[in-house]
């Protein structure tokens, strides 16, 4: 008994040899997929994953792979900062910051002399003088917070007149830039001491 959903071969043949017309390409949609006969095109290489490892890292090399992807991220963050460090109004206080010698880089410095300096075994002429030293190194770095507040505040006043950044933030952002050692300053300095800015 022939079967009622069978298509005869001859149909077969006569579908796969039929002609198609650019017509008929150009309302197929993108999935289309060509019929058998035409071989399958390559999917492009570009914009793949690489391949993983093959086989599983030994503790050493995944200790090596962990300490070199901690080295370049490190680096990426002395040169770019992190998500605080953007925006205009940020690039121009640290280029006032930077483009100037601060009291507060000598600050660290001045109070481990405190420290040492006011130390009940020392001479009362060496706690005196150490006493002094830390409340001029406190006056110092007041004034020259102050200073470096009041010529961010004009700067971005002139430069960017809708700017939306909250004064207070951006001084304290200054503030601790200029007590951090200038080779610690993340991100680095663009500038070079005495730059006009």
């Amino acid at each position: 008994m022939p079967s009622l959903f069978r298509r005869k071969s001859t149909d077969l043949v006569d579908e796969a040899v039929s002609s198609v017309t650019p017509e008929e390409t150009a309302d197929r949609s993108r999935g289309y997929t060509p019929a058998k006969g035409r071989e399958t095109p390559k999917r492009p290489t570009a914009g793949r994953r690489p391949a993983g490892p093959t086989r599983p890292l030994t503790k050493e090399e995944e200790r090596e792979r962990r300490r070199q992807l901690r080295a370049e991220a490190a680096s990426e963050f002395r040169r770019e900062g992190g998500p605080r460090d953007r925006g205009p109004e940020r690039l121009l206080a640290r280029n006032v910051v930077d483009s100037r010698r601060t009291v507060g880089t000598w600050f660290f410095g001045g109070a481990l002399v405190v420290l040492i300096g006011s130390n009940g075994a020392m001479p009362p002429l060496v706690r005196l003088i150490s006493n002094v030293l830390w409340g001029a190194l406190a006056l110092g770095v007041i004034v020259d917070s102050v200073l470096i507040c009041r010529k961010i505040s004009k700067l971005v006043r002139e430069r960017f007149p809708k700017s939306d950044v909250r004064p207070g933030s951006l001084y304290l952002y200054a503030v601790m830039r200029s007590i951090t050692f200038r080779r610690m300053r993340a991100p680095a300095p663009q500038v070079k001491l005495g730059d006009k800015v």
